[in-house]
């Protein structure tokens, strides 16, 4: 009987668990969606790189630009999500934009296609290095042809969904492989609040200056024009109006939560491995010897299975997301053939012309005796800043109109930092026009 009594429990409650559990997930699905997109799409080549640089090169004396352009991104991707959810005329960002002064639309539009190109120029020359190595051939030019080749034929098919699946697995692999060894590297807590809160740049010690690690750590995190992309996100979840304000809120504090565990870890590994080892991150095999050192073959592996599973998604997203954005952009500018297409960027033959573009062109940066990896990374991501200024301004203004925002414009703290990040991206800009000339 108490056999019976058991058996019996068990098979009430066990439905019950099933759909506690059922909730549970629906509940997570119905809350976050845009923000674990949004972190596929920034967290790139660009976070790996710069963050292992500054902490290989600098250990944490760098960590508050890290700490601040995370701040700034949470602050400009909540402002653009707001003003896309509850602008009075159910404007898009980019139509916003327009609206301030055509120069807007026609800068966006280049600035777009331009990064679209640099963004793919270091990711496809980083995924041919990364496929020369896995396949033992010494010919990175050929890995990067191969991996163009790759994604034009699989771009747009029903496979490359179960290939993205893979990929985001071994993402996730590598990711936890991250967390793990600076778990294990018993990070100097002081030594990060110090950083953190130091608001000074030391004076160069690493392979890369610290100036310029820095403004790329500011164009990679703060000022991408990659953030641009979240109000797509939303659109495709179904958030369109003020209703959705909430959950996209807690959906972007997660998103960002997310970036800051990832990218500590990637900057722990650096400070506590690389640099007590006295390895520069010049090249891709420098930035897998952390792995390496701590997990033996399977970590060498684990790591160059890895970047390139960033790489090559990242490759594909950039291709099919900028044609989108470049598309906008321009439609902003020629209204006539944004209403022969309906707005519809993906029967617009151009669309195909710029993906075909960011794609196809930027193979001649892996050309032999152009910039390394490591490099062409860190330059790339501090040229952001270039247009940082103008989409901080122009954000800035745009935020604050009454005819279009009304009560959902921004707060005087929201102002402040607006028109802070806005100050910080004319120095960075300046600083780096400075380091260059």
């Amino acid at each position: 009987m108490k056999n019976e009594s058991n058996l019996a429990e068990s098979t009430v409650t066990t439905p019950e668990i099933r759909e506690k559990k059922s909730n549970i997930i629906t509940k997570f699905k119905s809350t976050y969606g845009p923000g674990i997109l949004a972190v596929l799409t920034w967290l790139g080549a660009g976070d790996l790189v710069t963050s292992s640089v500054a902490g290989a090169d600098y250990g944490y004396s760098l960590m508050w630009i890290l700490a601040l352009s995370l701040l700034l991104r949470y602050l400009i991707v909540n402002v653009i999500a707001r003003f896309q959810l509850c602008n009075t005329e159910g404007l898009t960002l980019l139509e916003g934009y327009g609206r301030l002064h055509p120069f807007f639309g026609y800068f966006l539009f280049g600035y777009a296609l331009i990064m679209g190109h640099l963004f793919n120029s270091y990711m496809i020359k980083g995924a041919g290095e990364v496929l020369s190595i896995l396949l033992h051939i010494n010919q990175p030019f050929l890995g990067s042809v191969i991996v163009v080749g790759l994604v034009l034929l699989l771009i747009g098919r029903n496979i490359y969904n179960t290939i993205e699946n893979v990929m985001k697995i071994i993402l996730a692999l590598m990711t936890i492989a991250f967390l793990v060894l600076a778990f294990q590297s018993t990070p100097d807590v002081g030594q990060i609040v110090k950083g953190t809160i130091g608001f000074s740049i030391p004076s160069d010690t690493g392979v890369h200056g610290a100036l310029l690690v820095a403004v790329s750590i500011i164009g990679a995190v703060a000022g991408s024009i990659s953030n641009f992309v979240h109000p797509y996100f939303m659109k495709e979840k179904g958030w369109v109006n003020p209703n959705h304000l909430k959950v996209q809120r807690n959906d972007l504090l997660f998103a960002i939560g997310v970036c800051i565990v990832i990218n500590l870890a990637i900057w722990i590994v650096g400070a506590e491995i690389l640099r007590p080892n006295n390895i520069h991150v010049e090249t891709i095999t420098d930035l897998g010897q952390a792995l390496q050192l701590a997990l033996g073959q399977t970590g060498w592996l684990i790591f160059y299975l890895g970047v390139f599973a960033v790489l090559f998604a990242s490759i594909v997203g950039k291709s099919t997301g900028y044609p989108r954005l470049v598309t906008d952009a321009y439609y902003v500018i020629n209204k006539k053939r944004r209403d022969k297409y309906e707005g519809q960027y993906n029967k617009d033959p151009m669309s195909k012309w710029i993906m075909i573009f960011v794609l196809v062109t930027p193979i001649i940066w892996s050309i032999p005796g152009m910039p390394g990896f490591i490099t062409l990374t860190i330059v790339v991501n501090a040229l952001n800043v270039v247009g940082f200024p103008v989409i901080a301004i122009g954000m800035l203004i745009l935020s604050n109109k009454k005819s279009l925002m009304g009560n959902y414009r921004n707060n005087w703290f929201e102002n402040v930092c607006l028109f802070l990040s806005s100050g910080l991206a004319i120095w960075s800009a300046v600083q780096l026009a400075i380091s260059f000339f």
